[in-house]
């Protein structure tokens, strides 16, 4: 009687040898009609793998443990949905989409949350009186304005943050725009996970990699890090003396100077030239003053407030309110890119000891997208009056140039990129 087959070494029934063909033969099919389907998970991602591993001597450079370096990046996969990326095959992704670049000042500096910020920001002032009172005497910054910013970060801290940083940053690192600056913030997201500084689950952040209640990237935690509730360790994601107090530090380190207002909001007069709203264009706050500028509400400045320099900002153009804008301004700007971005902060803060609103409202304008604006942009460049970076966002020195353009056509001149400036862009005048 002859013997069952045998197969892979272990002796089975004919029927079981037939089953199994049969399954066989069906894996195969499978396979066939779906490539690439037999393949590793990762496979498609050898290339990130590699580029990870190749970053190894830098991380032991910076004092990162191979141990640390291993069981961090083990599994780790690029997030290919990330903005700001250069995807080879693939349109750039940009960064289009953030709220500071895309809306409009009345949308943005919206009046309800502004109010309830505030009114959220008193109750934490009195909350956090001691370690706010320590800020200001250490570093001469207002506690309303590292609220303020807490605020604008994280809704105090309310605000998940939506993605995992060394992710992020590894991920930007790859394939980002700025490659190079994220390289970097990659090893310091391995130095403060290999420390202990921060677990991998609580180390959540922006899209760009900005963690923390006050939203630092990896690097600025080592630049700008205070341990202010003085346990020994500085916790920006739960401890919100030292996140505050970091906020604090990174803003003296960008040049605050104690004393002195983030702005002042003025009626401009009605013969404002608006193209003078770049900070190029600097002088004492007394000459704005004699220039016919006024402080809203009768406000008086004193003799060392009117000697300050200063800067006119007008975010909608002649529309909306203006303003004479500090040192402290630009510096509160180096947090975030945006004009918006500070004065919500700037106004949040005052709102915090002052309940009174913008003297004078937005207005009703409307925001292109920002393909157009670009469009814009690359017009005033070729014609020779903007020579900034072409990224879609209506700032100071677009809106300056626009303005520029608004005269040598003999348009209305309001520094504000409106659907007419586009269209007499269009037809060449």
């Amino acid at each position: 009687m002859p013997r069952p087959p045998r197969i892979d070494g272990r002796r089975v029934d004919r029927q079981d040898s037939g089953l199994r063909q049969r399954l066989i033969a069906a894996v195969l099919i499978l396979a066939a009609m779906t490539p690439g389907a037999m393949r590793p998970a990762r496979a498609a991602d050898a290339d990130f793998t590699q580029f990870i591993a190749s970053l190894w001597p830098e991380a032991q450079a910076a004092g990162v443990s191979r141990a640390t370096f291993d069981s961090e990046t083990r599994g780790l996969e690029p997030d290919y949905k990330l903005p700001d990326l250069l995807l080879p095959g693939r349109p750039p992704t940009g960064a289009p989409a953030q709220a500071e670049f895309v809306q409009v000042p009345a949308d943005y500096v919206k009046e309800a949350s502004i109010a309830r910020l505030a009114g959220e920001g008193q109750k934490l002032m009195q909350k956090h009186r001691a370690a706010l009172a320590e800020i200001e005497k250490r570093f001469g910054v207002p506690g309303s304005v590292v609220l303020a910013i807490w605020g604008r970060e994280t809704d105090f801290g309310r605000y998940r943050l939506p993605y995992d940083t060394l992710r992020v940053v590894a991920t930007q690192a790859y394939v980002g725009r700025r490659k190079d600056q994220y390289r970097a913030e990659f090893i310091q997201a391995l130095k403060l996970l290999g420390e202990g500084v921060v677990a991998r689950k609580d180390f959540r952040s922006s899209w760009a990699g900005a963690t923390g209640y006050t939203q630092f990237l990896p690097s600025e935690y080592y630049k700008h890090g205070v341990d202010l509730d003085g346990d020994g360790r500085v916790d920006i994601w739960h401890s919100v003396p030292d996140a505050l107090a970091s906020a604090a530090q990174q803003l003296v380190n960008k040049g605050w100077q104690a004393g002195v207002r983030w702005a002042y909001e003025v009626k401009a007069p009605a013969n404002v030239d608006c193209t003078m709203g770049v900070p190029e264009v600097t002088k004492p706050i007394a000459e704005w003053l004699r220039a016919g500028f006024v402080p809203v509400r009768g406000q008086k400045l004193s003799a060392a407030e009117q000697a300050q320099p200063a800067s006119l900002l007008q975010v909608e153009g002649i529309y909306g309110p203006a303003f004479l804008t500090t040192k402290n301004y630009f510096v509160i700007k180096e947090y975030n890119f945006s004009d918006l971005y500070v004065l919500f902060v700037g106004h949040l803060a005052d709102r915090m000891v002052s309940p009174q609103p913008f003297a004078t409202p937005w207005s009703a304008s409307t925001q292109l997208r920002s393909a157009d604006v670009e469009a814009m942009q690359r017009h005033l460049t070729r014609i020779g009056l903007y020579k900034d970076k072409l990224d879609g966002k209506a700032g100071m020195q677009t809106r300056a140039a626009l303005g520029a353009y608004q005269k040598s056509a003999g348009l209305k001149v309001d520094c504000w990129p409106s659907e007419a400036v586009l269209r007499a862009m269009s037809a060449g005048r």
